[in-house]
C-alpha cells in the first residue's frame, strides 16, 4: 500500500525564516518519495496552523507527517495529539528539527538552507518506516514522596497532604526546616525566619497525611511513574521518638563534655554527643551522633545519659533498618550548600579570625544563636568597623559562573542588622546589585541612605596588618585600588549543589545541568518537571533562588503531583526495547548494562526478557547486543538506518 505523506514547515515567526528559505523547503519537499503535499506556515504550533494540517489529513487521506520546525521537545506531543484526532496513529510522526540544529548556528542562508534539505529528506525516509505504537495504562499509587525537608520540601508536602493525599516526607537531617531553620530574619520585609517556618514544621509534625522519616535517606528507586518502589535506609538515632520528651537531660549528662563543633551553628558553637538540634526542632527529640559517642565510637563510656533519661528512652542496640515504600510520584527537594571558602585562600577563610560566612553571620544574629543576638567579635567585644564581600564562589571562573542570586540582598539585610545593633561602619564590596525580586530595589535603596558604603568592586583579598584585617579591592568606578581596615569580614559564599547531588541523581535517574544542580525537562514549559516522568524538581536542588521563589516552585511541584495521582491511572509510552527469543543467545550483556533493571533472564528457556512496564527506552540493550535480538519500538535499526541513509545522500 502506498503512504501518503504531509511534509509541513514551521517558519517560527523569524526564527527560523530569517535563516532558511522555507518556500525553498517545500519545493524540495514535494519531490521526495511517497510526499503527497508539501507547505508552509508562520507558525505551525498555532490553531489555524494545525487546522490546516488536519484540513489536508482529511482531504488528502494522508497516513503520515512530517513536521519540520522547532525540537521535539517542544512540540512533538502537541503534533501526536492532532494526528490522534484525526484517526492517525500518533508515532506515524517525525519531527525534523531544522531550529536548534539549522537555523540557530548556521548564518550562511544557502547553506543552512540545504543543510534544512538533508534534515527534512532524513526525516521523510525515517517516517516511511515507521510503526504504528500503542501507548500502555497503569494504575498509579495513590501516595507521592518528596526528599529533603527544607521550606521546599515542607512546602510541598503540606500542599500535596491538603489536598487529601498520603505524602512520606524524607529528611537526612534529624530535623526538618533546612536552613531556613539557621536564619534569622528574611529579606525584604526583616520577618523573623523562625516565626515564619516553624508553624509550616509543626503542622508537618500534626498531619495525619504526613509520614515523617528524619535521619533517613533514599538508597534506591525502581519502577515507573504511578508505581515508584523506593528502598529507604532509617539510620539509628539510638533514641526511641515514641518514648523521648525533648526534656534535654540527657545531653546535660552526656560525657562528652568538651563537645564538638556544631553543624546548626557552623562550627561556632559546641555540642554534645547527644545532642537536641536547636530548641525548635522538629522532631524536637535527642539523637546520638555515633562517631563522637564515647560508648559507639570507642566503647569507654559508662552511659550517664542512660541513667538521665526518665523516660527509658535511649538504646543503644538500634540498629539500621532498610524499609521499602511504593508510591505514584516523586519530588526531589534536597537543597544546596554553601560554597566552602576554603576554595579560595586569598580571603583568609579559616586563617585568621573573625572572618565569617553569611550563615555564621546569620547565626551570630539571632536570638537563638551562639551570642544570644550580639554581634561580637571572638574577643567579646563589638566590631568598629565590618565588611561584608559579595560574590564569594560566584560569578567567578575560578569556582562557579552561576550568579547565586540571594547573595546581594542577604549581605545588604546583614549589613542593615550590623548597623542597627553594633552602629559600626559598614562596607560593601559588590560587582553588581542583583535586587530582582518584589520590594528588593527598594530594600536596597532603604541600606543605601542608612549611612552604608557601596564599593563597586570585588574584593580581591584578605590580611592581616596591625592586628586589623585588611580588604584590598579596586574601586571601578573610580579606576583607584584601595585598602580598608576592618574588625570583621563576612563572607557572601554563593549557593552550590548539595555534595551528594551525583549519587541522588544517579539512583534517581535524573539529569544534572552544567552547573552542576538538577536539571528541569525544559526551562520554561516543564520547570519543575524531569525528564523521568513523575518526578519533579522543587527549591534550590535545581538552582538557586531565594524564599519566595522557592514556595512558589515547591508549589508548582506539589500541584503537578495532584494533577498526576488525581487521574488514577498513567498512559505511559510504548517506546519500550523487546527481546526476540529466536535471536537470543543467553550472554545476559544487556542485564548487565541496563540502567533501569528491566531485563531478567529466564532461566528455563536460556534467554533474557524485558519487563516493559520497568523500561524507560534507553536503547543501551539494542546498542549492546550481538546478536541483534534486542530491538528498540520506533529507533529499529532499519527506521534509524533509513535515516542515515537520508541523511547522507544527495
Amino acid at each position: 500500500m502506498n503512504k501518503k505523506i504531509g511534509v509541513y514547515v514551521c517558519h517560527c515567526g523569524t526564527n527560523i525564516a530569517a535563516t532558511v528559505d522555507c518556500e525553498e523547503l517545500v519545493r524540495f519537499g514535494t519531490t521526495l518519495p511517497g510526499v503527497t503535499i508539501a507547505r508552509d506556515y508562520r507558525y505551525l504550533c498555532s490553531d489555524p496552523g494545525q487546522d490546516l494540517i488536519k484540513r489536508d489529513i482529511r482531504e488528502l487521506s494522508l497516513d503520515r507527517v512530517v513536521i519540520a520546525a522547532c525540537s521535539p521537545r517542544m512540540h512533538e506531543a502537541t503534533f501526536r495529539t492532532l494526528l490522534a484526532s484525526e484517526g492517525i496513529n500518533p508515532y506515524l510522526l517525525n519531527i525534523a528539527n531544522i531550529r536548534e540544529q539549522c537555523s540557530w548556528v548556521h548564518q550562511d542562508r544557502q547553506k543552512a538552507t540545504e543543510k534544512a534539505k538533508q534534515i527534512i529528506r532524513a526525516a521523510v525516509a525515517r517516517v516511511l518506516a515507521h510503526e504504528a505504537l500503542k501507548t500502555r495504562k497503569f494504575g498509579i499509587q495513590p501516595a507521592a514522596m518528596v526528599v529533603g525537608a527544607g521550606i521546599a520540601g515542607i512546602q510541598t508536602a503540606l500542599n500535596i497532604a491538603s489536598g487529601g493525599m498520603n505524602v512520606i516526607l524524607i529528611e537526612k537531617a534529624p530535623f526538618i526546616g533546612g536552613h531556613m531553620a539557621q536564619l534569622d530574619k528574611t529579606f525584604p520585609t526583616l520577618d523573623c525566619s523562625s516565626c515564619i517556618f516553624t508553624p509550616k514544621t509543626v503542622e508537618v509534625a500534626r498531619s495525619r497525611q504526613i509520614e515523617l522519616l528524619v535521619n533517613s535517606e533514599v538508597i534506591e528507586v525502581t519502577g515507573f511513574v504511578g508505581s515508584f518502589k523506593v528502598k529507604i535506609r532509617k539510620n539509628p538515632t539510638y533514641v526511641d521518638y515514641a518514648r523521648c520528651t525533648g526534656c534535654g537531660d540527657c545531653v546535660e549528662a552526656c560525657a562528652l563534655k568538651k563537645g564538638v563543633p556544631s553543624e546548626f551553628e557552623e562550627g561556632m558553637a559546641r555540642r554534645r554527643a547527644i545532642y537536641i538540634p536547636f530548641p525548635q526542632a522538629v522532631p524536637l527529640k535527642a539523637v546520638v551522633d555515633p562517631q563522637n559517642c564515647l560508648l559507639l565510637s570507642k566503647g569507654k563510656c559508662k552511659k550517664p545519659c542512660v541513667e538521665a533519661c526518665k523516660a527509658g528512652a535511649i538504646h543503644f542496640d538500634q540498629k539500621e533498618e532498610v524499609i521499602e515504600k511504593e508510591v505514584g510520584s516523586i519530588v526531589i527537594a534536597t537543597g544546596y550548600d554553601p560554597f566552602d571558602p576554603h576554595l579560595l585562600p586569598q580571603y583568609g577563610y579559616g586563617v585568621y579570625d573573625n572572618i565569617l560566612t553569611n550563615l555564621q553571620f546569620e547565626r551570630l544574629s539571632s536570638p537563638s544563636g551562639p551570642t544570644r543576638g550580639e554581634i561580637l567579635l571572638k574577643d567579646g567585644t563589638i566590631p568598629k568597623a565590618i565588611a561584608f564581600l559579595h560574590c564569594i564562589g560566584s560569578r567567578d571562573e575560578n569556582a562557579n559562573l552561576h550568579c547565586s542570586r540571594i547573595c546581594c540582598m542577604a549581605s545588604m539585610k546583614q549589613a542593615h542588622l550590623a548597623k542597627e545593633k553594633t552602629g559600626a561602619e559598614i562596607y560593601e564590596f559588590y560587582i553588581d546589585i542583583n535586587a530582582f525580586g518584589k520590594g528588593y530595589q527598594e530594600f536596597y535603596k532603604k541600606v543605601r541612605e542608612e549611612g552604608i558604603f557601596f564599593i563597586r568592586g570585588k574584593g580581591s583579598e584578605v590580611f592581616k596588618r596591625d592586628g586589623r584585617l585588611v580588604v584590598a579591592a579596586e574601586d571601578t568606578l573610580l579606576g583607584t585600588p584601595l585598602e580598608i581596615a576592618v574588625d570583621m569580614v563576612v563572607l557572601g559564599t554563593g549557593l552550590t549543589p548539595r555534595r551528594d547531588a551525583d549519587s541522588v541523581a544517579q539512583i534517581f535517574g535524573i539529569s544534572r545541568s552544567a552547573d552542576g544542580f538538577f536539571m528541569e525537562a525544559h526551562p520554561k514549559l516543564k520547570p519543575v518537571a524531569t525528564q523521568v516522568e513523575g518526578i519533579f524538581l522543587a527549591g534550590c536542588c535545581q538552582g538557586p533562588k531565594d524564599i519566595p521563589d522557592t514556595v512558589a516552585q515547591a508549589s508548582a511541584a506539589a500541584a503537578e503531583v495532584m494533577s498526576l495521582l488525581s487521574k488514577g491511572e498513567i498512559e505511559v509510552e510504548p517506546i519500550v526495547s523487546t527481546i526476540d527469543p529466536e535471536l537470543c543467545a543467553g550472554c545476559k550483556l544487556c542485564i548487565e548494562i541496563c540502567p533501569h533493571s528491566a531485563i531478567e533472564f529466564l532461566e528455563t528457556k536460556g534467554i533474557s526478557s524485558v519487563n516493559e512496564a520497568l523500561c524507560k527506552g534507553c536503547g543501551a540493550c539494542t546498542a549492546i547486543c550481538p546478536s541483534k535480538a534486542a530491538r528498540q519500538n520506533h529507533f529499529t535499526h532499519t527506521q534509524v538506518l533509513a535515516e542515515v541513509d537520508g541523511l547522507c545522500s544527495q
